[in-house]
């Protein structure tokens, strides 16, 4: 990657870290302040505020890893009840320490809510930035790459559920097309009917 493209990355990706740092941080101010009011005080209020936030953190990459692995999961996943918790406790203990009045709640809320978003974002990029590349007339592109990225999706899908990758993972692990995931599966179970050291067909 050329100089200017990895400023531009990091110039795209420093907004993002920035408010999720400083979001974060405001959430975890009430966190502790509330928790240390309620008994908790020293290092347990610094660790339940550790938890809430880190909580919201592991069940976005869950999701975001679902997606990936082309997981198959309920409307209502776990990761998904598990983020909706973690924010809606970093909310309450948020209005806890704001004043009693429309405008102080709104203000208070901000910071969780601006964690969520920035979080949200980062879940977003790292699932997009694992989909190949599509062509330039826009069709999936099946290429050595592609395919090679199909090969490794199935595999790992069959480490994991102990079965062959279906097409409706492979189309959600790689973001390809119906079409395209059924042309690589195809060309998947060729590859391993082929007897070693033939070559494949054009």
């Amino acid at each position: 990657m050329s100089a200017g493209r990895r400023l531009l990355s990091v110039a795209d990706a420093l907004p993002v870290t920035v408010l999720s740092v400083i979001a974060g941080a405001g959430s975890f101010t009430h966190i502790r302040d509330t928790t240390a009011q309620h008994g908790q005080t020293g290092p347990m209020s610094w660790a339940v505020a550790v938890c809430i936030d880190l909580t919201c953190v592991m069940a976005a990459r869950e999701r975001q890893r679902d997606k990936q692995l082309g997981t198959v999961t309920r409307r209502v996943s776990w990761p998904a009840v598990v983020l909706a918790g973690g924010v809606l406790l970093s909310l309450a203990t948020n209005l806890a320490q704001a004043q009693p009045d429309a405008s102080g709640r709104i203000v208070a809320a901000v910071p969780p809510g601006a964690f969520l978003v920035a979080v949200s974002m980062i879940e977003r990029r790292a699932t997009r930035r694992t989909r190949p590349a599509a062509t330039q007339d826009g069709e999936d592109g099946k290429d050595e790459a592609l395919l090679a990225a199909a090969g490794r999706a199935a595999a790992e899908h069959h480490n994991q559920h102990g079965q062959p990758i279906t097409r409706d993972a492979l189309r959600a692990r790689l973001g390809v097309s119906n079409k395209a995931a059924s042309e690589l599966l195809r060309q998947l179970r060729t590859d391993q009917d082929r007897p070693p050291g033939a070559a494949r067909a054009a």
